[in-house]
């Protein structure tokens, strides 16, 4: 699934803490955006360590999960398609 994770976190030093943790997760596509492809397991998991590395009062952390025939419209300002996730990574 695909998981739209927007943040809103005014301390520099929790918000670049969370930067980091989302990297492991996904891409940064905005400033505080990340697409995140992961299994329902790892989205769980993802929210329990957002949910210890913020501070609820102060921070704001909302995810959208879009199924893949939404995933597949996303389109970025310029009108360009989101391009498709490879079946293979090489590292």
């Amino acid at each position: 699934m695909l998981l739209v994770v927007a943040y809103d976190v005014p301390d520099d030093r929790r918000r670049a803490r969370l930067h980091t943790l989302l990297l492991g997760y996904g891409r940064p596509v905005q400033l505080s955006v990340f697409e995140c492809e992961v299994t329902a397991e790892e989205a769980r998991a993802l929210k329990r360590r957002v949910a210890h590395a913020i501070r609820p009062r102060q921070d704001n952390v909302r995810y959208y999960p879009l199924c893949a025939a939404c995933a597949a419209k996303i389109e970025d300002g310029s009108g360009a398609r989101r391009p498709p996730e490879p079946d293979v990574y090489v590292v």
